[in-house]
């Protein structure tokens, strides 16, 4: 099958219209028909009747439907944007309508937990990396597609829906799926890399959430530029160990999705991580903090997988490691970061 010319004559799917969704689908409108996914009536009906997304603006060449199976037959590439906590649900809601000659491509930077039923990540404590699951191996796992690629880098929502210049790359061991998601997206404002290590871009987009929130941390306890650079190296070398151990290649982590989206991210006040990391500098709860989050900060998560991983894995991890404690065990920010001025790094760089 052409999927070039069927691709031409079909829509293009986008599941899950947030922020992050909702920009992708208008960046793939401006060259192909787009249907998108929402489950809740209203929201497909403001998208049909008046061309927006819970407020968000969205191209006339954009349609919604709630009806999976509809969206399937009516589209042979996929792009999933929805949060990490619903993924596997998602995916699972799809998975009967999904064939082989689907192309999926997930714009999600989370983990899932492939655990035994009843257990939960409060429950176990520590867990393997057999037991973590990114979302391309989540669309393995749970559907018949085969072609499956990721979508990351710096893309902070906000200024792509301004139009402002951007860049992202897009993984899989599919050279296909790489030319493919290329050909749909790419602009003259808009760069798409390529990169045959899914895996490793999946674990640099999930991991550096986490020093987002750290970065936040810092910002919101008024510490300077020179602190900044200190957490961001520092968060880089921890991103490249962890990585590693999840199955990554140093590559990915020191490529646009790893270091490039640390540093958009690390320094955006747009970031919903680096937002939770500077509200809990302020003083307010984390139970607070997400209460009034209209979508999901994917660093909290991350987190809470990471240190039950570290517990199996012989790995330090310190920025981490004290960030669970600030997060979930009432450790105050300025005594983790006094931790962290006083760890023993003896070496600059030691993973070259």
């Amino acid at each position: 099958m052409d999927s070039k010319n069927s691709t031409k004559a079909k829509y293009i799917g986008v599941i899950g219209v947030g922020s992050f969704g909702a920009a992708i689908a208008n960046i793939l409108a401006a060259k192909n028909p787009v249907m998108v996914y929402a489950r809740k009536q209203e929201v497909v009906d403001e998208i049909n009747t008046s061309h927006s997304a819970q407020g968000k603006a969205l191209s006339v060449n954009v349609i919604a439907s709630n009806d999976p199976e509809h969206l399937c037959k009516s589209c042979d590439v996929l792009f999933f944007m929805v949060p990490s906590a619903g993924f596997q649900d998602v995916v699972r809601t799809f998975s009967p309508f999904l064939f082989p000659y689907h192309l999926i491509i997930h714009g999600t930077k989370g983990l899932c937990l492939n655990l035994k039923a009843g257990e939960t990540l409060q429950t176990v404590k520590k867990i393997k990396r057999s037991q973590i699951l990114t979302m391309s191996e989540v669309i393995l796992q749970e559907t018949v597609a085969v072609r499956v690629g990721c979508l990351a880098g710096p893309n902070l929502s906000k200024e792509l829906a301004q139009g402002q210049p951007a860049a992202t790359v897009i993984a899989s061991k599919y050279n296909e799926v790489i030319l493919e998601g290329q050909n749909l997206l790419r602009s003259e404002k808009f760069q798409v890399y390529g990169n045959s290590d899914i895996i490793g871009v999946e674990i640099s987009g999930v991991l550096k959430n986490i020093i987002a929130i750290a970065s936040g941390a810092l910002a919101g306890l008024g510490l300077g530029e020179n602190a900044k650079g200190l957490l961001i190296s520092r968060g880089m070398v921890e991103m490249i160990h962890l990585g590693n151990a999840l199955g990554g290649s140093i590559k990915s982590v020191m490529g646009l999705a790893g270091i490039g989206d640390l540093v958009a991210t690390c320094n955006s006040v747009h970031s919903r991580n680096f937002t939770v990391g500077f509200r809990l500098a302020k003083g307010e709860t984390l139970d607070a903090i997400l209460a009034d989050m209209d979508e999901v900060a994917e660093g909290i998560n991350t987190v809470r997988i990471i240190k039950a991983f570290l517990e199996t894995a012989d790995l330090r991890a310190p920025i981490t490691e004290n960030l669970y404690r600030v997060l979930f065990e009432d450790l105050e920010i300025e005594d983790a970061l006094q931790f962290l001025m006083k760890y023993p790094f003896n070496v600059d760089v030691d993973f070259v």
